[in-house]
């Protein structure tokens, strides 16, 4: 059965996913997993793959907003990530980015 946390997990990665698609983002891949972590989602914007780390708070307080729990450590794992998915594409991309959306 799935925790509080993951069920706001979900949701927030919902929201995400279709803000994307309103935006014209093509969703790629979800919850893609490696040694290194996890990226929320993969998309596209033109010819930029764009990974997305979703943080989802229901406030503010005590723990600070969505961007301010992005620690170094998760940031140098969804570099780590990304990279992994990359090597793993047959046609790999020239650009690529990591975004975060705060829900």
């Amino acid at each position: 059965m799935p925790t509080a946390r993951s069920r706001l997990g979900t949701y927030g990665e919902g929201i995400a996913r279709d803000y994307l698609k309103a935006k014209g983002y093509r969703v790629m891949d979800s919850n893609f997993r490696c040694p290194w972590g996890e990226v929320d989602i993969v998309a596209r914007e033109g010819d930029c793959l764009v990974f997305v780390e979703v943080r989802t708070r229901r406030g503010s307080l005590p723990y600070g907003t969505p961007e301010e729990s992005l620690t170094r450590k998760k940031r140098d794992r969804l570099v780590a990530t990304a990279e992994t998915y990359i090597q793993k594409c047959p046609d790999p991309p020239e650009e690529w980015r990591i975004d975060l959306i705060g829900v």
